[in-house]
């Protein structure tokens, strides 16, 4: 009997098991990496509140060859320069997902793609609603669009949430679409004066980089020193130099060929990801995360415009939007949820989109650059909205951790022990026959036992 035509596809169900080994060896990375993000980010807000002058002081100190045009703050060279490893490593993995991913089939694509948009659309347009109602800037309309996996991963660890791997993989989808528009953003948005000479020869460079790469050419000492040619190159020429760091991401080849275990894409990501992680963005965070947190300038954050507009934007508006444009796509397509999960399920996950540390300042640092104060506020309403999303993620997850533990152990059952989990051998006949055995072996065990208890048995009742 045939398949009924009107079968639908299930949204959040189980990946292969390649996509789920690759998910996972990257989400544990990023959950380390978001811990030390998450300490470094308090260790910034303790020493801004307790020794600001100093830590203005250190973040302020220029270094670098001014006659290159990199004598800059090590603010600047963190924002700038340490994050173009952290959109390095994001240009990887858009491309792996664009041609090996979940983005690779563009009918699976349309869920997690719609999603993403309308959680970055829904922030932007409540911090306008906010705004054009307050009276306030609309500069910082961008600031509350972004998801930071790292930390949200890290708010996980820290509650001791579990969450299945769809869930998660979810997560991680949103956060890089999100970060392939964060760029886009950053460069259509925040650039204003182009030096064309040397964003030429910036563009000649990335050129020179892929004819390298699709040459076959091999070495660090030839990629390392050109990427770093080609930073400065981008820095100099007013637009954002993380561009750049994308942009050589999204050339490296991410799909295997014949004999190959790693694709030099997933390589490079198993070698720079643990760098980006644990060392350029938890930098980056102690020099941006540092902004006053007494009593008035909370009380600031709920009672200006801009700054409530991010708050708002984080907590309802990437709530909103990506629990609204999925179940949208899912409710007008053939798209049905996984009967295992539930919608409130998707709704958490939405929420702790909201975390958006590391884009959402930097994106606080370029949209009000000239007003020192309120880039501080902002800076300080990203702060409060991730912690006040992490906390309603955090309630609505706790609700449901009986459940997700118990799919979690079925996701990771190895009865058989050949190293790969039961749940994707069930249609396996080999599977089943190691199973019959083992099964008929403790079965033999147990008769061998129940005869020595027996024997036993009857010894005692004998004679004396």
């Amino acid at each position: 009997m045939s398949a009924p035509r009107n079968r639908r596809t299930p949204f959040l169900g189980r990946m292969s098991l390649p996509e789920r080994n690759f998910i996972a060896e990257a989400l544990r990375a990023e959950t380390v990496g978001g811990i030390l993000l998450l300490a470094a980010a308090v260790a910034a807000l303790i020493w801004a509140n307790t020794l600001g002058k100093s830590y203005e002081t250190v973040r302020g100190f220029h270094l670098g060859p001014a006659a290159l045009g990199l004598d800059l703050s090590l603010q600047h060279w963190a924002a700038n320069g340490l994050l173009a490893v952290f959109f390095f490593v994001a240009g990887i993995e858009l491309k792996r997902e664009l041609v090996a991913g979940e983005l690779r089939d563009p009918k699976a694509a349309a869920l997690p793609v719609v999603a993403a948009l309308c959680g970055m659309a829904m922030p932007a347009v409540v911090y306008f609603a906010v705004n054009s109602i307050g009276g306030g800037s609309l500069q910082g309309w961008a600031v509350p669009t972004a998801t930071d996996i790292a930390f949200a991963l890290a708010v996980l660890a820290v509650i001791g949430t579990s969450l299945p791997a769809a869930l998660r993989a979810f997560l991680l989808t949103l956060a890089v679409v999100d970060d392939l528009f964060a760029i886009l953003i950053i460069a259509i948005f925040f650039t204003s004066k182009i030096d064309f000479l040397a964003l030429g020869l910036a563009v000649a460079g990335l050129v020179i980089f892929y004819l390298l790469l699709r040459k076959g050419v091999r070495g660090w000492y030839v990629y390392v020193p050109l990427a770093l040619v080609i930073w400065g190159l981008m820095e100099n020429s007013g637009v954002h130099a993380t561009i750049a760091g994308v942009a050589m991401g999204l050339m490296l080849r991410c799909t295997r060929r014949d004999g190959e275990t790693q694709s030099p894409g997933e390589h490079i990501e198993h070698l720079v990801r643990p760098l980006s992680a644990g060392f350029a963005v938890p930098l980056f965070a102690l020099f941006s995360a540092g902004v006053s947190l007494s009593g008035g300038a909370v009380h600031e954050v709920f009672t200006r415009p801009e700054t409530l507009g991010v708050v708002l934007g984080l907590v309802v508006g990437k709530a909103l939007g990506i629990f609204g444009g999925t179940w949208c796509t899912a409710r007008f397509t053939r798209a049905q949820l996984n009967p295992d999960l539930k919608w409130p399920d998707v709704f958490a996950v939405a929420s702790l989109a909201g975390i958006g540390f590391t884009v959402s300042l930097l994106i606080g640092e370029l949209a009000f650059a000239g007003d020192l104060v309120l880039t501080d506020e902002i800076k300080a309403s990203v702060l409060i909205g991730s912690l006040l999303a992490a906390v309603l993620a955090g309630v609505l997850l706790k609700v449901r951790n009986t459940k997700y533990k118990k799919l979690c152990e079925d996701e990771e059952r190895d009865e058989d022990q050949d190293g790969i989990p039961d749940i994707y051998e069930f249609d396996k006949p080999e599977y089943h026959l190691r199973m019959a055995a083992i099964h008929e072996a403790k079965a033999a065990e147990h008769r061998r036992l129940a005869e020595v208890a027996s024997d036993s048995h009857a010894g005692d009742d004998g004679p004396a």
